[in-house]
């Protein structure tokens, strides 16, 4: 098996722990099958992965809804902070790091704890170029044009470049 670190920041305060840091192949969390079928739904997917540059770091759960919360947001400006010189670089839209979400907070689900973060993430940087997704565990998700997307086997916020789309005549 073959892994790749990146000089991604690493943030690992209090409320959420660093399990895997910006790998590709993270072993807490078997996310090869899914991003696998996903490349049917991302044209940016397969290349990305081939190339190795498509990352996970993978955080667990380790306080009050409201500390993951902000951990969460932290962790993701972070990401994108370190992403952004990288998308002017050559393969620079093919970049993607995924904050990844294992782990519980008693009365509260990962849909409440991912999304503030992912909705103040987005709006903050994607009028700098960089996109916020946010993907639930077991959570099957259907496209603007009716595609279903597989279930993710962990919640997780993709950050990457923001491709505008194109639309066939």
């Amino acid at each position: 098996m073959t892994t790749s670190s990146s000089a991604a920041p690493r943030p690992t305060a209090g409320a959420l722990r660093l399990v895997e840091a910006s790998t590709t192949r993270p072993s807490s969390v078997d996310i090869s099958d899914y991003a696998r079928r996903m490349t049917a739904h991302c044209p940016y997917l397969a290349p990305s992965l081939q190339q190795g540059l498509t990352t996970w770091t993978v955080y667990r759960a380790d306080g009050d809804a409201e500390a993951v919360q902000a951990e969460l947001f932290h962790a993701g400006a972070q990401a994108a902070e370190w992403l952004r010189p990288l998308l002017k670089r050559p393969h620079g839209l093919l970049r993607c790091e995924n904050i990844v979400l294992v782990g519980e907070v008693p009365g509260t689900g990962h849909r409440d704890l991912l999304g503030w973060p992912h909705w103040v993430l987005k709006n903050l940087y994607g009028p700098l170029g960089v996109m916020f997704g946010k993907f639930y565990a077991g959570e099957e998700e259907v496209t603007g044009p009716g595609h279903r997307i597989p279930a993710a086997p962990a919640s997780f916020l993709p950050v990457r470049a923001a491709v505008a789309a194109t639309h066939a005549s």
